[in-house]
């Protein structure tokens, strides 16, 4: 919840913050002027404006197709790891990470899925947790907390696959 109002107070531009969710919580994440415009609610100007200062910057790099301007993160720009920590740090995904390994069970995988993993700021994070033995109780009881703490919904999603716009927090390293 700090970093939430640091980072509100350092990045006063709403428009801003919900881009650099949008690029920086996944590196395959991309949009377009219309698109993001549509996404967001916002005018095309206002869009414009916030794409030209992060491109402008090299914090996003522009592609042609199909008569579109695609903009995605510069994962080579030397920011990028430190934009993408603050992201999921404002976010709470670290948190949640951390909360579920301590005391949840065997854990195998964690992962950031649905509107999150896309960029969209909804309020309510989808975390897969793939596992043996999982403790559901322990789960549905730190829900409240965790949105105490992050000012998010969390919903937990036991064992299942991932899709494509999936983005993995945690897996557990084999020997």
């Amino acid at each position: 919840m700090l970093l939430d109002i640091m980072l509100n107070s350092l990045i006063t531009s709403k428009t801003r913050l919900r881009m650099l969710i949008k690029f920086f919580v996944s590196a395959a994440n991309n949009g377009y002027l219309n698109g993001l415009a549509n996404e967001f609610n916002e005018s095309t100007n206002s869009i414009r404006k916030e794409l030209n200062n992060l491109s402008g910057a090299g914090y996003l790099l522009k592609s042609k197709e199909n008569n579109r301007v695609i903009y995605n993160a510069n994962t080579s720009h030397p920011m990028f790891e430190v934009l993408q920590k603050i992201v999921r740090q404002h976010l709470g995904l670290e948190d949640i990470v951390e909360t579920v390994i301590e005391r949840i069970g065997d854990v195998d995988q964690i992962a950031l899925t649905g509107e999150y993993a896309k960029g969209i700021d909804s309020g309510n994070i989808e975390i897969i947790i793939n596992g043996l033995d999982v403790n559901k109780d322990y789960l549905e009881k730190i829900k409240p907390k965790i949105k105490k703490k992050i000012g998010r919904e969390v919903s937990f999603l036991l064992n299942q696959k991932l899709d494509l716009n999936s983005i993995i927090l945690y897996k557990r390293i084999t020997r």
